[in-house]
C-alpha cells in the first residue's frame, strides 16, 4: 500500500514537470531589431519574430541615428512578462512599457518572457508607409 502511494507521487512529480514548454533556467534567446542601415533611413533588421510562451528573450533594438524613431507594440508588451530594461549599462525598473523612442544613435535591451499566445504587430510611429513595421508571433 505504501509503496503504491509512492509510485503514484512519482509518476505525479515527475509529470507535472513536463507540462511547460518554456524552461527560464536556460539563458534567454538573444532577438536583434536594427533601425536604419548604411543603405536606408527606413530599412530594418528583421520584421518577424516567432516566439513561444514561457521562454526567456533578449530583445536588442538599436538605431544608427539618421532619424528619430518611436518603437510602438503597446499589444506586444501587454502580453509579456518585463524582467529587465538596460539602456547602455543602466537598468530601468518598470514592468510596464508601451512605446521606445530613440532620438539619436542608442541601444535598449528588453529581457521578457511571453506569457499569451498571438500574433502582435509593431510599428515606427509615422514611417508605417516606409515599411517600418512587423510583428511578433507568439505560440
Amino acid at each position: 500500500m505504501i509503496l503504491n502511494i509512492f509510485l503514484t507521487i512519482v509518476i505525479l512529480l515527475s509529470n507535472s514537470f513536463t507540462f511547460a514548454k518554456g524552461d527560464l533556467a536556460i539563458r534567454a534567446k538573444k532577438l536583434e531589431l536594427k533601425l536604419g542601415s548604411d543603405k536606408s533611413d527606413y530599412e530594418m533588421s528583421q520584421k518577424s519574430f516567432e516566439l513561444e510562451t514561457g521562454k526567456a528573450y533578449r530583445l536588442e533594438i538599436s538605431s544608427m541615428g539618421f532619424k528619430e524613431y518611436e518603437f510602438e507594440a503597446e499589444d506586444f508588451f501587454r502580453n509579456v512578462w518585463i524582467r529587465k530594461i538596460e539602456v547602455e549599462g543602466i537598468e530601468i525598473d518598470t514592468s510596464i512599457l508601451n512605446e521606445i523612442e530613440f532620438e539619436r544613435e542608442g541601444e535598449i535591451e528588453i529581457q521578457f518572457v511571453p506569457i499569451r499566445p498571438g500574433n502582435y504587430e509593431f510599428e515606427i510611429e509615422g514611417l508605417r508607409e516606409k515599411g517600418m513595421f512587423g510583428q511578433f508571433i507568439v505560440k
